[in-house]
């Protein structure tokens, strides 16, 4: 990313510049310009723009619809075994819910941030026309993520000891424990599932995907109503209900795939898959940080809650709020793998422009979206929380939040879009940083001394961690707007070239661009 105001790319352009970008949009695509054919023209007014906004949301929103759609379906899964759990007893609910956001909420969190890798590479070779590194990186990500899945099966033997480690009381641990052990296999599910997420959607074969994820949910509905009460299986109906309907998600992409559908983008196994290992796991971590210290930083919101002088009273009317965030939330990650797709392809494919008035676009929707959610939120005030709980302390509470719930809800529309361009331009170390010094560093302190210290209490929590996430907003706002999308272009073609296995210094002869950098 340049940083020098001479490298900025405005989207409106003064007319003595017009000249100037008309001789370059007459260039052929080489290494050193970068700029392809079939990229849009500068935006000169306020027709233009309307025209290409509506271009171009027709396209985002072809992806996120059914992106938003899938991860819908897709987090209702367990939500639906914990509701059946409820009906089984409250030991068994209480250890399906801690099981669901404790141990395997953590290894979602590391699968789901590892295999976003792919929405780099993957993006980005599909834009340049190189389908066929598509299934080899695919099954790259796959050596990782088990491998990684591995590591993490101790989690799952060891939960119960662990679990009492953190606090909780032994008959939930033990019961938490043992129900983890049965999902080991939904680990190994994760780590074949989320590469294939991701190679699918960099080919914008987002209907297939919510698809078979619908097909999963109901299955899933019925089969669990069946195992775990009419058969009175409890929780080892459940076990067996979650993880048949993930690995059912896993064999059926796994099914399309290999029946041809997906062309020179899967062309079968290759030992190419173990090449370029190190710096594939580079950017995978790089990956899984920047996207789990996101996921944990409200988590952490009502564990705080939970230290404070009524943690009962805090801590329900938090998991009210943070149930409606979570949903609301589901429009942000639809909006997030679009935008990658989108950035990633279009750099790919040598379009800086596109790329750039594609994250405009983006942007403005996901505010709007979030805007008109939270303006809902606030007129019903006084009605939603019955919806949620008959205790009339907990309501008068969420009544208070809901300004605060309401401006979570707006941010968070727009910071995953930020990150899903961070994740489609290849800059998750870049952002991993950033969330670290504004999240922990910032965020956290200032609501812990505003909710303890200033006496604020749970309000003050939110307060300090809000103002965490506005400036990561801000912050990433800065990156994007002083981003050379030129040059982005470039390390997406040398990247691309680099990781196909051919020599970066041979393919390109800008020596400002360094492709061994899979960070930037």
């Amino acid at each position: 990313m340049e940083k020098g105001g001479s490298n900025e790319e405005p989207l409106l352009l003064k007319r003595e510049e017009e000249e100037e970008d008309d001789e370059v949009n007459q260039l052929p695509f080489t290494a050193s310009s970068f700029i392809a054919e079939g990229d849009i023209d500068r935006i000169r007014g306020l027709g233009d723009f309307t025209r290409e906004f509506l271009v171009e949301s027709k396209k985002l929103w072809f992806l996120a619809g059914p992106a938003i759609f899938t991860s819908i379906c897709q987090y209702s899964l367990g939500a639906i075994t914990q509701t059946f759990a409820g009906h089984v007893g409250t030991l068994q609910l209480a250890a399906v819910s801690i099981e669901n956001s404790v141990i395997a909420g953590f290894s979602f969190g590391v699968m789901l941030g590892m295999g976003s890798a792919l929405e780099t590479l993957c993006g980005q070779a599909f834009g340049a026309g190189q389908l066929d590194m598509l299934g080899i990186y695919m099954q790259r990500s796959w050596v990782i993520l088990n491998t990684t899945a591995l590591v993490l099966t101790i989690l799952y033997i060891f939960a119960t000891p662990f679990l009492k480690l953190i606090g909780q009381a032994d008959s939930i641990a033990e019961a938490a424990g043992t129900f983890a052990v049965w999902m080991i296999p939904q680990l190994y599910a994760y780590a074949m599932n989320f590469p294939i997420a991701k190679f699918l959607q960099s080919q914008s074969k987002m209907m297939v995907m919510a698809a078979i994820s619908a097909v999963a949910l109901v299955l899933h509905t019925v089969f669990s109503w069946l195992l775990m009460l009419k058969l009175g299986w409890g929780l080892v109906g459940a076990a067996v209900v979650l993880n048949v309907s993930w690995w059912f998600i896993v064999v059926a992409q796994l099914v399309y795939i290999f029946s041809g559908t997906c062309g020179r983008a899967w062309s079968g196994f290759s030992l190419k898959a173990f090449q370029n290992l190190w710096s594939f796991v580079r950017l995978s971590l790089a990956s899984a940080v920047m996207l789990c210290l996101e996921v944990w930083y409200f988590m952490a919101l009502i564990l705080f809650a939970g230290y404070l002088k009524n943690p009962e009273l805090s801590v329900d009317a938090l998991s009210i709020c943070m149930n409606i965030l979570g949903w609301a939330v589901m429009v942000a990650i639809g909006a997030n793998a679009a935008t990658s797709v989108r950035v990633s392809n279009e750099l790919g494919a040598g379009h800086p422009r596109t790329a750039k008035f594609s994250v405009v676009v983006v942007v403005v929707t996901s505010f709007l979206i979030g805007a008109i959610l939270s303006i809902i939120l606030l007129i019903t005030r006084k009605q939603y929380p019955s919806l949620f709980t008959s205790s009339e302390d907990v309501k008068k509470l969420v009544y208070e939040l809901t300004p605060l719930l309401a401006t979570s809800i707006t941010i968070n529309n727009v910071q995953p879009v930020l990150s899903g361009v961070a994740i489609g331009a290849g800059w998750q170390a870049v952002v991993a940083y950033v969330n670290i010094a504004c999240y922990y560093i910032f965020g956290i302190p200032l609501g812990l001394i505003l909710g303890y210290k200033v006496n604020l209490g749970v309000k003050g929590i939110w307060y300090g961690m809000l103002s965490g996430t506005v400036l990561q907003t801000l912050v990433l706002f800065w990156i994007t707007y002083r981003t050379n999308w030129n040059k982005e272009a470039s390390k997406a073609e040398d990247r691309i070239r680099e990781w196909g296995g051919e020599p970066t210094d041979e393919v390109s002869g800008n020596d400002e661009v360094s492709g061994n950098d899979v960070e930037k």
